[in-house]
């Protein structure tokens, strides 16, 4: 895009694309809980294969040529160590939970695996730094712009945030309200909804004004209608007690991914533009599996913690002979990893017919407990990016410092 619009046009084109997203997310979970209802969860990863037949057929017909010219030499080294290294932490970090951050196979453990993806990306960059005069796979020059390198941070602030609050919420409307996985996308349909016709507004202004003062508010706005769905969220809620909470976030993110791309790639050289769009999706992948492993990991030890309590303070009203099985049971329940569903209430433990309210009573209760601290996390790094973003020069202040730059060199 930053090769096919000048900067002027390029406000309107990232609205666009924020409209387009906004349908794409509307249409992501109801879809999703379809599928998965109907035809299992394979058909959700399936179902991609001929979207991208077509979009790859439409790209190659409507997209115009824009080669430069040159020739270049793909950098096959750094391709291996990046993919390589990457392979290894985002393993590590997603699979971390499943082997309790322990062996693997034979002697192989999850941290060695992530120390040595974390060695293998260390190797990449000083290769990559080696490089840097002729023709490297990440030009570091992208990175001496303020504004790309801010928006770096706030993309993988979105990638942590928006993961960290659905995996809670997902399990949350599933399990603890019972809804199926059509009722829980319709309902979280409202965001994108939100998001959708508060896009149109933001491209509108994004060239008018410093994008900051768009990206700002919205991503406090995201922080604090995450907000209030913890504060609305307990074990009898209503599927609608979130609206509120789901519409403030949902206008917050139309106030975020038009101005993002524009502050980000505004001031590059048109040449930098595949670098940059390449650093920027990369850079929001990993804040969302950095937020699987730690959200994740964060929400099943309180979850542990939760369901030890709740379950010794409701088997005052068991008979003597069952509370030990009953709080071992959920005790042990939460180090087996999350199942999103009805399953997850006990009504699977083998206990007696009246005994499965109480513990359906323990699971609700117990993880609304858990999520309440946990859904602070994705608000706290919302709340880092929208400080971080105070620095985003504007236009004018972009064009002085390059200025600025060049009659140093002179």
């Amino acid at each position: 895009m930053m090769s096919l619009f000048p900067v002027e046009k390029r406000g309107g084109v990232f609205a666009v694309y924020g409209v387009i997203a906004g349908l794409a997310v509307i249409a992501g979970p109801t879809v999703g809980g379809f599928l998965v209802t109907h035809f299992g969860w394979r058909s959700i990863f399936t179902v991609n294969l001929p979207i991208g037949v077509l979009t790859l057929a439409l790209a190659l017909l409507l997209i115009p040529d824009l080669r430069p010219g040159r020739r270049h030499r793909l950098d096959l080294l750094g391709v291996a160590l990046a993919t390589a290294g990457l392979l290894g932490v985002i393993y590590g970090l997603i699979e971390g939970q499943r082997y309790d951050w322990g062996v693997v196979t034979g002697v192989i453990t999850i941290p060695e695996i992530i120390a040595a993806g974390a060695v293998l990306l260390a190797l990449f960059l000083y290769y990559q730094a080696r490089r840097q005069s002729t023709e490297p796979l990440l030009p570091f020059a992208v990175f001496k712009d303020r504004n790309f390198t801010l928006m770096t941070f706030v993309m993988a602030a979105m990638g942590f945030a928006i993961l960290g609050i659905y995996l809670p919420l997902t399990i949350y409307m599933q399990s603890v309200l019972g809804l199926s996985a059509i009722d829980a996308g319709v309902t979280l349909a409202i965001q994108p909804v939100a998001m959708f016709l508060s896009s149109g507004f933001a491209g509108a202004l994004a060239q008018k004004i410093n994008g900051k003062y768009l990206l700002i508010p919205g991503l406090l706005a995201l922080a604090a209608g995450t907000g209030y769905i913890d504060w609305a969220a307990h074990a009898g809620a209503g599927r609608w007690d979130f609206t509120a909470g789901l519409v403030l976030s949902g206008l917050g993110m139309g106030c975020i991914w038009t101005p993002v791309f524009s502050i980000g790639t505004r001031d590059l050289p048109a040449h930098l533009g595949g670098v940059a769009s390449g650093v920027i999706n990369t850079i929001q992948e990993l804040g969302g599996v950095l937020a699987s492993a730690v959200v994740g990991a964060f929400l099943q030890n309180r979850l542990a913690l939760a369901l030890h309590d709740r379950a010794v303070e409701a088997s005052g009203q068991l008979p003597t002979q069952y509370r030990p099985q009953f709080v071992d049971g959920f005790s042990n329940a939460a180090h087996s990893g999350f199942e999103v569903g009805a399953g997850q209430t006990g009504a699977s433990l083998d206990l007696p017919a009246q005994v499965h309210a109480i513990a359906e009573y323990v699971f609700t209760h117990a993880f609304v407990d858990a999520m309440h601290p946990t859904l602070v996390l994705p608000m706290a790094v919302l709340v880092a990016a929208a400080v971080a973003s105070v620095w985003v020069r504007g236009p004018r202040e972009a064009v002085s410092a390059l200025q600025e730059q060049e009659a140093a060199v002179a």
